[in-house]
């Protein structure tokens, strides 16, 4: 027999199966019969390798007898001076006949004199008979998981986390890995020069104008996200030729080592002149002012489409852009179709036009709302002795008849008894009160996206959905095999993210409107309206009267993402639940459904979450949902965070005065000092592009390596699920190269398949 060691180095492994006996167990069986423990025989091997490398590595070795079909190695690590852990991915046993092979997943960190006890992959129910050798096996690994990953209480009212104060509090097997861990704090350090390099920049600069956030829109970037440079396109070269440009940075040297974040953007005369197209790019090379040079390669060349950061600054004023944004920006979840005029737009008299414009286009089924009434009320920051400011707007849009998305009125303020008329802001209106009126949107929009819809309802549900996950089934179960890859390094970006960007002195609380506080108060309020249907598209798209509207193409998009995914998960489930009455009698399925809604989301059965499965459908509609959520859904609300956000003026983090009660009083002097700081704007701009960069080990949707299904029909259903995905992938491509402004969050490629940042 050969075995087949995968990553770093072990020292011992023990193989096991259960020999014949009065009761036989075959270990090939899905519902072996009782194995007596003395029944055991065991093969030990060890010596493999002997050294502290961290490189992955590949180890075989022979054993000179046959050990029959296994159910079982035990692999354990002796304590040694240079104690380091190791991590195993999977064991490979080949036996003596062609084709005889069983796996056994681990996937887990091997540490100290720590013994792993790994089962054959076959997937594999929970039987009744407790003296069943897998069953007794999963009943200790739940009872020591148990132990390992408990629930806490982040803030009162909140959904419950993992146990742990810190990443180092984390058990072992949810931490990054060394590359992750690396890059991510190097790029906080990295983001912390920045930002005191901007910051130092312009001290000696005025902020008296828009153009003054230029001097703060530089450094690092990701692909979306770079900087003009002159002469870099002559018009007239024939389409065919292979030229090489010259790029200058037009005001200051770069690193060498930040040169090549910079991205060739399209130059506005080759739009005017009809030239609005994809450049091939085979490399670039940064040439830094002291001659050191480096070089990108690509295989195969990109296609570089115009920036989307630099066309959000240039046209962030537009209303076309503004309304585009709550179809396809980074938050398209609060737009929705109107039934009827809000209760609470108040139209005063006068504005008897306004309501005949309205009424027309609800008549036509045009009308569109944003209502952030879930901000009326809630504390607003005080940031170094300085008050900020929230408010709770209502927009309406209209859909014209080439499908644009236009505003119509804005109302900023609620009504109050101080104010039963608030103002109400239209396009007519003097260009700066306007602005003004949609800066007070976006600023409310940035609140709304990044409390409720990024971290709660992606970042905290995951969390919710990992650790019941690694407390209710055990590593043998089909929908832990199922769920496993997509939970990977969750637990670790949800802890960091409380001790450093919502913690007491952290980021929001230094630079959010919504910070020292109010965020709490707003997830509240987000928790108690999270629905279940709402986490799911084909309910939620309906809800909203967003469903067949050709512009919405996170819409479209998500749809298809989430037909993939529920085709992918029946598959899966299908091969084990055979029918109804299965899915009802799983006892360790029916305590992870009641862990995730009476646990972990405190009691959200009132909001349409089960607490128990009865059918396959239903099993499979909220498996699809936990899938979707920790992978597409979370890629469509972080991805676009730098594209739209790295330009402050188009999504303020704060606003620093009350909002305006008249129109004709704005003045530029009254929307600067509303925006940002240039110490607030440089901690937007670095954060934004901390979370919303590609991340170096990133794994594309359906594409992990893990191998914890051991069954050739679940590797097939996995095949086909990244097929589905590569087809529509080339769908997305094929629509995008049509489109002015390319919507890329969900295209299977770049769709993270679990939330990592």
């Amino acid at each position: 027999m050969k075995v087949l060691i995968l990553r770093h180095q072990f020292k011992t492994l023990r193989a096991t199966r259960h020999a014949p006996s009065s009761s036989r167990c075959d270990g090939a069986s899905d519902t072996p019969r009782r194995c007596p423990e003395e029944g055991t025989r065991e093969a030990v091997f060890g010596g493999l390798v002997n050294g502290a490398s961290t490189k992955e590595e590949e180890f075989e070795h022979d054993i000179p007898e046959d050990l029959g079909p296994l159910q079982f190695v035990k692999l354990r690590k002796h304590h040694s001076l240079v104690d380091n852990a190791w991590f195993c991915d999977h064991i490979t046993v080949q036996g003596p006949v062609a084709f005889q092979e069983a796996t056994f997943p681990c996937y887990r960190w091997v540490q100290a004199d720590s013994v792993l006890c790994l089962p054959e992959g076959t997937a594999r129910l929970a039987g009744n008979n407790a003296l069943d050798v897998f069953q007794k096996h999963r009943e200790k690994e739940l009872k020591e998981r148990r132990q390992i990953y408990c629930w806490a209480t982040w803030k009162e009212g909140l959904p419950l986390t993992i146990a742990a104060g810190c990443e180092e509090d984390l058990p072992a097997n949810m931490r990054f890995h060394e590359e992750k861990r690396l890059d991510f704090e190097w790029t906080l350090k990295a983001g912390a020069l920045e930002m005191v390099l901007k910051h130092a920049y312009t001290l000696l600069s005025s902020w008296n104008r828009f153009e003054d956030f230029d001097h703060i829109f530089w450094g690092q970037k990701n692909t979306l996200a770079g900087q003009w440079f002159p002469g870099l396109y002559n018009p007239l070269m024939a389409p065919f030729d292979d030229p090489t440009f010259t790029l200058h940075s037009p005001s200051r040297d770069l690193p060498d080592e930040n040169i090549l974040c910079w991205v060739i953007s399209q130059r506005p005369q080759m739009k005017r002149q009809g030239l609005d197209m994809g450049w091939s790019c085979a490399w670039i090379t940064g040439v830094g002012p002291g001659g050191g040079t480096s070089r990108l390669c690509k295989h195969p060349p990109p296609t570089l489409h115009p920036d989307p950061t630099e066309k959000v600054r240039q046209r962030w004023q537009d209303d076309e852009l503004f309304g585009y944004q709550f179809l396809n920006g980074t938050n398209p979840m609060l737009l929705r179709r109107c039934t009827s005029l809000p209760s609470r737009l108040v139209l005063p008299s006068g504005m008897e036009e306004l309501r005949t414009q309205l009424e027309k286009e609800l008549q036509n089924s045009s009308l569109f709302e944003a209502d952030f009434i879930l901000l009326d009320g809630i504390p607003a920051n005080v940031i170094r002795g300085e008050k900020q400011y929230l408010a709770a707007p209502l927009v309406m849009l209209k859909m014209d008849t080439s499908g644009k998305l236009l505003p119509m009125v804005i109302q900023i303020q609620s009504p109050s008894p101080s104010s039963p008329t608030p103002p109400l802001f239209l396009p007519s209106d003097p260009p700066l009160a306007w602005l003004l009126a949609k800066s007070w949107v976006r600023n409310s929009d940035f609140q709304l996206h990044q409390l409720q819809y990024h971290l709660l309802n992606t970042h905290l549900l995951a969390e919710v959905i990992a650790v019941a996950t690694m407390r209710c089934l055990p590593g043998l179960h089909p929908v832990f095999k199922l769920l496993i890859p997509h939970i990977r390094y969750t637990m670790e970006i949800n802890t960091r993210a409380r001790t450093q960007l919502l913690s007491d002195g952290g980021i929001f609380d230094k630079a959010v409107s919504t910070g020292g506080g109010g965020h709490v108060h707003l997830l509240r309020r987000a928790l108690a309206q999270l629905t279940y249907c709402s986490l799911c598209p084909p309910n939620n798209l309906a809800d909203r009267g967003l469903l067949g509207i050709p512009g919405a193409l996170y819409a479209c998009d998500a749809l298809r993402l989430w037909e993939i995914t529920a085709r992918y998960v029946e598959g899966i489930i299908h091969l084990f639940y055979h029918g109804d009455d299965v899915v009802r009698g799983d006892p360790e399925l029916q305590a992870w459904c009641r862990e995730i809604t009476e646990v972990g989301l405190c009691q959200a059965q009132n909001r349409g979450f089960p607490i128990s499965f009865q059918s396959q459908n239903q099993l499979c509609h909220f498996l699809t949902m936990c899938v979707f959520t920790c992978t597409a859904q979370h890629e469509a609300i972080n991805q676009g965070q730098l594209d739209w956000y790295a330009w402050v003026p188009n999504a303020p983090c704060t606003m620093r005065m009350p909002p305006p009660t008249t129109k004709e009083d704005v003045t530029m002097a009254t929307v600067m000092g509303s925006l940002p700081d240039v110490r607030q704007a440089c901690l937007q701009m670095v954060v934004t592009w901390h979370l919303g960069r590609r991340q170096p080990d990133m794994v594309p949707l359906g594409r992990h390596k893990e191998k914890y299904f051991s069954d050739p029909k679940a590797k097939s259903i996995l095949n086909q699920f990244q097929t589905d995905l590569e087809n529509l992938e080339r769908e997305i491509t094929a629509r995008n190269e049509q489109l002015d402004l390319p919507y890329e969050y969900l295209k299977p490629s770049l769709i993270e398949n679990s939330i990592t940042i």
